[in-house]
């Protein structure tokens, strides 16, 4: 699946953003974009996805991507039921931070911590806890205070422990026309009704475009064609439940709007080069491996 572009933006005069995240789950929205991102999930676990990463987290978990770096996480549950899921998200450029890092020999660690975070780096858990209890300063309204916080914590958390996270440097390269009005209402259709009947004339009437352009737009920005992103966006939503939950394939297959089992284990295979009871017999192997009880 295409990560889509997010266009990140920052408050009237400020060098960074910081953003208090707070949602009653975290979706699966595969996106990259061209800043830094450092989150702090709270109140949350389920899977993350970062670059060819897959993995689960827990509160609290603090990640960096680089640049870029296709992302996600996609929560299955909290811990205290009644608050919300959590992300404290802190935005920079690659620009900034390390004209900074030359600039100021006081955060020169800051350059070490950004070339080292190419594939993306997963903290332990005492070192989320810590950044946690710097969220007074850290979302104060006074973008100053936010700043210096913020360049603190870059600084602590360049020296302590670490774990890399994709196996690859996976970047896309950013868009800045971004997509197209007519592409984004239907791929944003696309999202919240793929588990239902869809055909190609109803996409037409919801981007108000015709066939042939749809088509056109498809394969410029997606690399495919609408089948094909619809199937690969059916098959995402079923590796994510086959990773997270012990529901039959035949059960997975008609919540994603595919039906007929035959005709999903073939698409699925053809996506993921494996069959979805092998995806899923992979997934436990590994959590047993990297999680234990």
């Amino acid at each position: 699946m295409k990560p889509q572009f997010e266009r990140v933006t920052y408050p009237s005069g400020c060098s960074l953003r910081v953003y208090n995240r707070r949602v009653s789950e975290i979706p699966f929205e595969w996106h990259h974009h061209p800043e830094y991102e450092l989150t702090l999930t709270l109140n949350s676990r389920g899977w993350r996805f970062i670059g060819d990463h897959i993995g689960r987290y827990q509160a609290p978990d603090l990640v960096l991507v680089p640049p870029d770096m296709p992302h996600t996480w996609a929560s299955t549950g909290t811990f205290e039921q009644a608050e919300p899921h959590t992300a404290i998200v802190i935005w920079f450029s690659h620009k900034w931070a390390f004209q900074l890092a030359e600039l100021c020999p006081e955060y020169s660690a800051v350059r070490r911590l950004l070339q080292n975070a190419s594939t993306g780096l997963a903290f332990t858990a005492e070192t989320a806890t810590q950044m946690a209890g710097q969220l007074p300063l850290l979302l104060s309204e006074v973008p100053r205070t936010r700043l210096h916080a913020a360049l603190d914590l870059l600084v602590h958390i360049a020296g302590e422990r670490t774990t890399h996270l994709s196996k690859n440097a996976t970047t896309v390269a950013a868009s800045m026309e971004g997509e197209p009005t007519q592409l984004t209402r239907v791929l944003n259709h696309l999202h919240k009704r793929f588990q239902e009947p869809v055909s190609v004339h109803g996409l037409c009437k919801v981007g108000n475009i015709s066939e042939r352009s749809l088509h056109r737009l498809f394969v410029k920005h997606t690399g495919g064609s609408v089948s094909e992103y619809l199937c690969k966006l059916r098959i995402g939503r079923a590796c994510m439940r086959l990773a997270e939950t012990d529901l039959p394939v035949s059960m997975i297959a008609f919540e994603v709007g595919l039906s007929n089992l035959a005709n999903f284990n073939r698409q699925f295979r053809r996506v993921r080069a494996m069959t979805p009871s092998v995806y899923r017999k992979s997934f436990q192997q590994r959590g047993s491996r990297r999680f234990p009880a």
